[in-house]
């Protein structure tokens, strides 16, 4: 079996095999191959067997952008199941992932099984509710002062620094940089509105699309509290057109604390999983903003990853006036297992959680220290 990436002259082999695995009705883009994104194709002497595609990604986590490797579309042609294709092709894409310098994995997975075999594990949530339009007028009303108008090709900069202003702050959200995310796609939605204070500065934006029953929302943000009620009134306004709203919950305050949800609500939870492929190089990239306080600190780890030989083994986790760092050697008194380390990385699960799950074997309050969240990581992109 052999791995290399595929070329636009693979584009109707690939997405035949993608076709058959996901049943996907919408016409195939016009290209295969597209900036930002790298596609693995296995053959066996010349014959396709599987493929994926690795998403040049980078995830916010304390703060700091870490470059990461969204993996997508893994497929394997039905003749060819059961013969190690998709084990192969995430085996090379890891070592892909590694040589390109994208520290952490993440993707949305359809064969649970398959990837943990691998070291990927649940990490957060990519989340949308459905408000019935009644609730949505019960909620604040939106203060005077900020005006509202639609986007143009002018505006993306600025748009993607609000957007970077938000999601610095909320682990897990991508950083969005070009050419992976193409800004000015957003320009083609049915609804893409700017609000902005009386200097013009952007306090906020918001895009969605209008579906038959419902307005689609993909992104509500505002940088504060006013801007994002202005954005809400905006979504009111449908009311008597349209009976319901479905929002991506990229901010849970927004939902949380500004909205009249009810008792019940339909939310539609997706989970993804995420997979530390470099270990001192994701620790490197992270933001660790509970570091403060704790140093001088160490805890000595021994990584059990089979599918990453270049960070198994003893490692000594490091908390020092440096920063945060890995480094080889330590006694290892405690084992990590591979599936650990993005639970851990992204704060979702506690180590008490990880060995409880057989994960992790030993004790290391440090890791809790470091790495806990105040919330769930979540993704407002999908992939």
């Amino acid at each position: 079996m052999e791995i290399r990436e595929y070329t636009e002259a693979d584009r109707d082999t690939v997405f035949r095999m993608r076709k058959l695995a996901f049943a996907g009705s919408a016409p195939p883009p016009d290209r295969l191959v597209t900036p930002g994104r790298t596609g693995l194709l296995a053959e066996d002497h010349g014959q396709p067997l599987g493929s994926l595609m690795v998403n040049d990604f980078a995830q916010y986590f304390g703060g700091r952008a870490v470059p990461m490797g969204g993996v997508s579309a893994v497929v394997v042609d039905p003749h060819a199941r059961g013969r190690g294709v998709a084990s192969t092709l995430l085996d090379t894409a890891l070592r892909t992932m590694r040589e390109r310098g994208q520290a952490l994995s993440v993707l949305y997975p359809t064969v649970p099984a398959l990837y943990r075999g691998f070291g990927w594990e649940r990490a957060g949530v990519h989340e949308r509710v459905d408000f019935t339009m009644d609730r949505l007028l019960m909620s604040p009303r939106a203060p005077r002062g900020l005006a509202t108008r639609r986007a143009t090709e002018a505006d993306l900069a600025d748009a993607h620094a609000c957007y970077t202003a938000f999601a610095a702050t909320a682990d897990g959200m991508l950083d969005r940089h070009a050419p992976a995310f193409a800004w000015e796609k957003l320009l083609d939605l049915d609804v893409m509105t700017l609000v902005h204070d009386d200097e013009g500065a952007l306090r906020g934006y918001l895009t969605a699309e209008r579906e038959r029953e419902r307005l689609k929302v993909d992104d509500l943000v505002g940088l504060d509290p006013a801007a994002q009620l202005t954005l809400l009134a905006e979504l009111t306004s449908w009311a008597g057109v349209l009976g319901k709203v479905s929002l991506r919950i990229a901010d849970p305050a927004f939902t949380d604390l500004l909205t009249a949800q009810a008792i019940h609500n339909d939310v539609k939870t997706s989970q993804w999983m995420m997979r530390v492929v470099d270990l001192p190089a994701a620790v490197a990239a992270r933001g660790w903003p509970n570091a403060e306080g704790m140093r001088p600190a160490a805890v000595d780890l021994d990584v059990v990853d089979g599918h990453a030989p270049w960070h198994a083994g003893p490692r000594r986790l490091v908390v020092d006036d440096d920063g945060v760092r890995v480094e080889p050697g330590g006694t290892g008194a405690v084992r990590v297992h591979a599936r650990a380390l993005g639970p851990w990385f992204s704060g979702v699960q506690s180590t008490r959680a990880l060995r409880r799950a057989g994960l992790l074997e030993g004790d290391a309050p440090l890791l809790d220290r470091l790495a806990a969240a105040p919330g769930t990581p979540r993704l407002a992109d999908f992939f």
